[in-house]
């Protein structure tokens, strides 16, 4: 194959303006330290995304990008590449082509796992350059763990048959090395499928494994009950849990490293009428460094929302249910905001995710350290910027806005219906209507509604009711996904955010004082220019990227 030219990404980033001098020492120096490679620590410390360096990687090369909807997996791939090189090499069948095979790699300057992938397949390989995330993705799609363990399983089975289920054989089975795959190939399925969380659910004869995809769940693996003893078991001494504790709830945690990053998992437990129910939520450590730009907020709202964070001081809430989204949109603001120069402390419940510079305290009500207690513990740290994980109460509201109100800049997330009823929220917390209104900037509210799949996208016509209620075009055709094979036949893959950015000004905020009504208020926002999560969803309905029954879901209809 042809000689690549040698490109130090370092220099090339530096030099398109994407990192400083500074930031590429850091980086360098703890790549050295930690052994790994300089645009992995870049991305890792959170100056740069995996986009940027893909897509920069790719120009100065002169090769192709390959995502996850390029690859046609109906295709014999498989026997274009041995697995074994696939999985050691990190890298994935594309195409074949005469003599040529293609394939996608995070790491194009790789020549030696090129070159022996060539000698092996006699083929003329010609690189292509993936994502981490997609490329994962497509090794388990093309590769498989469902057949391996459903193989597993029958040997955990004879082995608990054989042997009981008193502690002493759990904790041995926990450690055997048939359960610890059979767990392994769950976790590495769920991984493959971009499960948000992983499901372990006893019913009265069998044992259900069910993972939530695109906030949907599906079921995924239905196996003998007779596992589950060495299921839970094996999952609570990963979690470092007491395996023999059966009664109560536990929490735990505990990370693995897959591929190519670290993945952190939230684990919980829970005793029912079949036994005990186990949810593993999966930690996306990338969704962490998220830039703003790439949340899925439109430029008009996400101009807004930037002027908002540059303020030295004051409160700025994102709003929303539970699963919208809050924290991502609250990391990537985080992710803007963290240099060297500011102290940022947050105060969590619990920590999700750790961040370089940023100082992380995790909330322990057992031990008397709640939201508001901590938060009078950082005040004496001499903090420039503070993240809240929730306002719940009236005491961490009161100190949250004495903290804005003597300058600092204070981030949180509020549980309401939309951007304007979370400044009303406060004030039925027991604030003072005009604590409110001075401490406020401004408020994010959003949800997450899912995306068309690409495979399965067809055009439609919506019916005329539908138009003519919604102010449509008469003309207008939209999309929506018929299902198949790999979207679970629901018709969406991936999830985008929605968003409507409300910043305070002198009538709004003489509003909140007047106890104006909620409905006055998002109609005055909306005169001064705020673009309700409607309307920012009936945008990417036009742009074919979700459809009109996922923002009527998604959205309230009072808009």
């Amino acid at each position: 194959m042809g000689k690549m030219k040698k490109v130090r990404i370092g220099d090339l980033l530096k030099e398109k303006g994407y990192i400083t001098e500074a930031q590429l020492k850091v980086a360098l120096n703890e790549a050295k330290n930690k052994g790994k490679k300089l645009g992995e620590m870049l991305i890792e410390l959170g100056y740069i995304d995996e986009k940027t360096v893909t897509d920069v990687l790719a120009e100065q090369l002169g090769i192709e990008k390959t995502t996850l909807n390029d690859i046609k997996f109906e295709k014999p791939l498989k026997e274009a590449l041995p697995e074994k090189l696939a999985r050691r090499f990190k890298v994935v069948p594309v195409d074949t082509e005469g003599d040529d095979l293609i394939i996608a790699t995070n790491d194009p300057t790789d020549i030696f796992a090129l070159d022996e992938i060539s000698r092996v397949t006699h083929k003329e390989v010609v690189p292509t350059i993936m994502s981490k995330d997609d490329l994962f993705s497509v090794l388990e799609k093309i590769y498989g763990t469902e057949d391996r363990l459903y193989k597993i399983v029958d040997d955990v089975e004879k082995k608990i048959t054989s042997r009981g289920n008193d502690e002493d054989v759990l904790r041995s089975l926990a450690e055997d090395a048939s359960v610890v795959n059979l767990v392994d190939g769950i976790i590495a399925k769920a991984l493959a499928e971009k499960a948000s969380d992983i499901h372990v659910e006893p019913d009265e004869d069998i044992l259900r494994i069910r993972y939530r995809i695109d906030g949907i769940l599906h079921e995924v693996l239905s196996l003998s009950k007779v596992l589950h003893p060495a299921i839970i078991s094996r999952v609570k001494i990963m979690s470092n849990m007491n395996i023999a504790e059966k009664r109560l709830p536990q929490d735990g945690r505990f990370k693995i490293k897959r591929n190519f990053k670290d993945v952190d998992f939230r684990v919980s437990t829970l005793p029912t009428n079949y036994g005990e129910k186990v949810v593993l939520r999966i930690l996306d450590r990338e969704k962490a460094l998220l830039d703003l730009k790439n949340i899925g907020m439109d430029e008009y709202s996400l101009s807004i929302y930037e002027d908002m964070i540059s303020k030295p001081y004051g409160i700025i809430l994102i709003s929303g249910p539970t699963g919208s989204g809050k924290t991502t949109t609250l990391y990537a603001s985080l992710n803007k905001l963290n240099t060297p120069e500011k102290n940022i402390i947050t105060v969590e419940d619990p920590i999700e995710y750790n961040f370089k510079l940023i100082n992380q305290v995790n909330v322990d009500e057992t031990a008397g350290l709640t939201f508001a207690n901590a938060l009078r513990y950082i005040l004496r740290q001499d903090p420039d910027i503070i993240m809240i994980g929730e306002i719940r109460d009236k005491e961490t509201a009161e100190i949250a806005i004495q903290a804005s109100l003597t300058g600092h800049l204070v981030l949180s997330t509020i549980h309401t219906n939309d951007a304007a009823s979370s400044a009303i929220r406060l004030v039925e917390m027991g604030i003072e209507n005009y604590l409110v209104s001075t401490s406020l900037i401004g408020v994010v509210g959003q949800r997450l509604v899912r995306k068309i799949c690409p495979y399965c996208k067809v055009e439609y016509k919506p019916e005329k009711e539908l138009i003519e209620r919604l102010g449509l075009d008469d003309d207008i055709v939209l999309y929506k996904g018929e299902g198949c094979e790999k979207c679970k036949f629901s018709g969406y893959q991936g999830r985008i955010g929605i968003y409507e950015v409300m910043k305070m000004d002198s009538d709004i905020r003489s509003m909140i004082n007047k106890n104006a009504p909620i409905d006055e208020i998002r109609q005055k926002a909306k005169k001064k220019g705020m673009r309700f999560m409607r309307d920012s969803g009936l945008e990417l309905v036009k742009e074919g990227v979700t459809t009109l029954e996922e923002v009527l879901r998604a959205t309230i209809v009072k808009e």
